[in-house]
């Protein structure tokens, strides 16, 4: 009687051990274990089709004489960057004002130029792998395994996310902006229009000039004060790109509405929210400009999965 007792609860003790560790395995391959499901490649201006092109509309010689670099700015022939740090909402604010000659020079890298999940890199890294003149974090593809990943002209993922109630940023060969939902189109008939690039964070936080967030929102349950990352579009080919710092004594960092505030007062008629936390990092001029951080405890770079760069 007493063996007969005991088999269920040996049954049951195996069971509760295999699911345990079916679940640490799906938690580990989905947030830690790094899958690698592609590779970057030189895309030539002829190709086409699903793999996707180069994008860009019409050619530009890849010279830059020579540049003139300070620590706040940099100047040739097709890029001009303007850096400041402003203070706002008891925050160290960063911004990046661009203005470039052709589109083809505000480009995205993903990390070990590797397309998969968990594979990631520092965003300083990236930068000094792609000779990258300023860089800052991108939309962190790789954290999830759902929504559209388009780099530079090619289309590395294809599957919609599921949740709608964030829309994307594209951006065009022409270097124009655009804002997407991809319940609404494909990731084929975005290539097909001219898409070069596209982020799939969110949400919008200027669109036609006009904030798009409501000053209560966040993003998932994000706390209402954090690091941020944004990109926005002034004019053609004049962009402003932001990081600003959070969860530090200095630093208090900035909601959603306050970094769309922000965005709004330099100019932007679109403007969009990348990722943030202790993901906001930017890299000029080869050097790490802000206070990265994940807790406020340490100021250090997160790993990521791609960046968003100036450069050749």
């Amino acid at each position: 009687m007493l063996r007969f007792l005991q088999k269920p609860f040996a049954y049951a003790a195996v069971f509760s051990v295999t699911l345990a560790s079916v679940n640490t395995f799906v938690l580990l391959k989905t947030y830690v274990i790094p899958t690698v499901q592609g590779y970057v490649t030189e895309v030539s201006d002829d190709s086409s089709g699903s793999s996707g092109h180069s994008g860009y509309s019409g050619t530009t010689a890849v010279t830059k004489g020579d540049p003139v670099i300070t620590d706040s700015s940099y100047t040739d022939e097709n890029i001009q960057i303007t850096l400041t740090t402003v203070r706002y909402a008891d925050t160290d604010v960063y911004v990046a004002d661009i203005t470039l000659s052709s589109a083809e020079y505000l480009k995205t890298a993903l990390a070990s130029n590797t397309f998969g999940t968990n594979v990631t890199q520092k965003t300083s890294e990236m930068a000094a792998a792609h000779n990258a003149i300023l860089a800052v974090n991108g939309d962190y593809y790789g954290a999830s395994r759902q929504g559209y990943v388009i780099k530079n002209g090619v289309i590395y993922r294809d599957t919609a996310r599921k949740d709608t109630s964030y829309d994307d940023l594209v951006i065009y060969s022409d270097g124009s902006f655009g804002i997407v939902n991809e319940s609404e189109v494909t990731a084929q008939q975005l290539l097909d229009s001219g898409v070069v690039n596209l982020f799939a964070f969110g949400p919008a936080l200027v669109q036609n000039g006009q904030i798009a967030v409501s000053q209560n929102q966040e993003v998932g349950r994000a706390m209402a004060n954090n690091p941020r990352t944004a990109i926005g579009i002034i004019d053609d080919l004049h962009y402003i790109i932001v990081v600003s710092d959070g969860r530090t004594n200095q630093s208090e960092g900035l909601s959603l509405y306050q970094l769309a505030q922000v965005m709004q007062q330099y100019g932007c008629v679109t403007a969009y929210n990348l990722d943030g936390g202790g993901s906001s990092t930017m890299v000029f001029n080869g050097e790490v400009v802000n206070n990265p951080t994940t807790n406020g405890n340490r100021i250090s770079e997160r790993t990521v999965s791609d960046i968003v760069y100036i450069g050749y």
